[in-house]
């Protein structure tokens, strides 16, 4: 089973069959299904689905949080850049304003 505290595995009874539920803590006090499948023979079928999904289910999960850190990342990266060069036209606008006071100042 997963060393996740976020998700988790749930096996319940419903008469002669079993569900499998993949739950995930959204507070501290609430849980939701992320994920289900129900109509197992056994409870050993359900385990076994449960944790072959639960690990595909947070493989899954780690490559979007994955790709959403790179995109993250990049679009900080673009705005740094951006912010960086507009300090710079920004210093130079402040020079030439400063050029032109001491220009007039001599006249």
């Amino acid at each position: 089973m997963s060393d996740s505290k976020k998700y988790a595995l749930r096996v319940i009874q419903i008469e002669n069959t079993w569900k499998t539920e993949i739950t995930r803590r959204m507070t501290a006090t609430k849980t939701i299904v992320s994920k289900r499948q129900d109509g197992f023979a056994t409870e050993a079928e359900a385990i076994a689905w449960g944790e072959q999904s639960l690990q595909g289910f947070l493989a899954k999960q780690a490559d979007r949080n994955k790709r959403k850190t790179e995109k993250h990342l990049k679009a900080k990266s673009v705005a740094a850049a951006i912010a960086a060069e507009s300090a710079i036209d920004e210093e130079e606008l402040f020079d030439a304003e400063d050029d032109t006071e001491d220009d007039e100042t001599f006249n």
